[in-house]
């Protein structure tokens, strides 16, 4: 008899800026990117501020107490419709707890979440340098072919 998955998933609060601390952590390493995710973290009042804010969403997946994984999103109002999408900036698990269904536990918790704000999409982007994203996207939902352009902020 299988006992169920052996991580729990939950939403952070405002004052839980340890368990966000450690997301970030668990994004750096997973993103190979200790450096954009750990040298300029923002101050603990910054990280409340956000984490209380209605407009974003912190999920972490937990095992024994230790955030092993987790996702960042972002509720986006619109204006052409009274409705929502919710754009899901960042997913990492850590790789000693890839391939137990951890990614695809958070994508339904937000979906869910989604669901009880009224969203009518949960959209994601990958990089085509990520296989392993993008066939979990792939599962989870419907591939669209677009391009994505960063455009710069004047100093």
């Amino acid at each position: 008899m299988d006992s169920g998955p052996s991580y729990t998933i939950r939403q952070l609060g405002g004052s839980e800026v340890t368990a966000l601390e450690a997301l970030l952590t668990v994004f750096g390493e997973a993103f190979d990117d200790v450096e954009t995710y750990g040298r300029a973290r923002p101050s603990p009042a910054y990280q409340r501020r956000l984490l209380s804010s209605a407009t974003f969403i912190a999920l972490v997946a937990e095992v024994g107490g230790e955030v092993v994984g987790g996702l960042a999103a972002y509720e986006l109002q619109k204006f052409e419709q009274q409705r929502s999408e919710i754009y899901l900036y960042d997913l990492a698990v850590a790789e000693s707890h890839r391939r137990r269904g951890i990614a695809t536990a958070l994508i339904r918790e937000l979906q869910r979440i989604a669901a009880g704000r009224g969203a009518w999409v949960v959209f994601v982007q990958a990089d085509l340098s990520d296989p392993p994203a993008i066939a979990l996207y792939s599962k989870l939902g419907v591939r669209e072919s677009v391009l994505h352009f960063d455009l710069p902020v004047p100093p």
